[in-house]
């Protein structure tokens, strides 16, 4: 799971560095109606909503809009409903990129979809010819500090499937219907946890050279900054150098 902790990586100094708030909160609202229109108002027992709440909350998104976009999702507030859509497409190399969305306008995102796929290098490709090279898995972030040797085992004995202690920061991976049960276990053994959230992870990942890798990274870039679009996966695994040059 090496190459998932580098994405990780690289979208926290991204985080860190970004100024487009407003952008991040638009995203963010209509992950949380996406949510709240799926499973219902109650976080209780809406899993996934509570996830984006949390997550929400994580980057000081206001209650109030918060909870006006989970009004909205439901029936209790007038707005957009937005519909998820997921397209397929390749990158520089062949790579295989998954583009998540949550749109009012289909037509309008495919298009853009397919436009910056097409500018920087890529293809759209048909349904399911991508989709398979990954699968949903449950990521949990852990705060840092600790040894790893140690979160490790507490990660394992929790039901973890699989451990990535190689970052700065320790990944813990489970089923995805797993992923309340461990990080519940992980919280009582007194882990201190970043975040948590469901995820598309590469089955396997390839490996590209630094140019080739560059104009990947850029092409996900391009395509996150689409207001439509959620999240991007791409299946290369990003040399150490340009690691290095993102972060610096």
């Amino acid at each position: 799971m090496s190459g998932h902790s580098k994405w990780s990586q690289i979208k926290r100094d991204k985080g860190q560095n970004d100024v487009k708030r407003g952008a991040v909160f638009t995203k963010m609202g209509r992950e949380i109606s996406v949510a709240a229109r799926a499973g219902g108002a109650d976080q209780d027992g809406n899993f996934r909503l509570r996830l984006a709440v949390e997550r929400a909350r994580a980057i000081n998104m206001p209650l109030d809009t918060i909870k006006r976009a989970i009004e909205k999702a439901t029936g209790s507030g007038e707005g957009e409903q937005f519909e998820e859509i997921t397209y397929e497409g390749y990158g520089p190399g062949g790579v295989a990129i998954l583009v998540e969305t949550a749109t009012d306008n289909k037509n309008r995102t495919a298009a853009e979809v397919r436009s910056v796929l097409t500018k920087a290098g890529g293809q759209l490709a048909a349904p399911g010819s991508v989709a398979w090279q990954f699968e949903q898995r449950g990521v949990i972030t852990l705060a840092e500090g600790g040894d790893p040797d140690e979160l490790t085992l507490l990660a394992i004995d929790a039901g973890a499937d699989d451990v990535d202690s190689s970052a700065d920061q320790v990944e813990v991976y489970a089923k995805s219907t797993d992923l309340e049960t461990v990080r519940r276990a992980l919280e009582a053994a007194g882990v201190k946890i970043e975040s948590s959230e469901l995820s598309m992870v590469a089955k396997n990942t390839v490996e590209l050279d630094v140019s080739k890798a560059r104009q990947a990274l850029r092409l996900v870039e391009l395509l996150e900054d689409l207001e439509d679009v959620q999240r991007v996966t791409a299946n290369f695994e990003i040399p150490d150098a340009l690691l290095a040059e993102v972060g610096g």
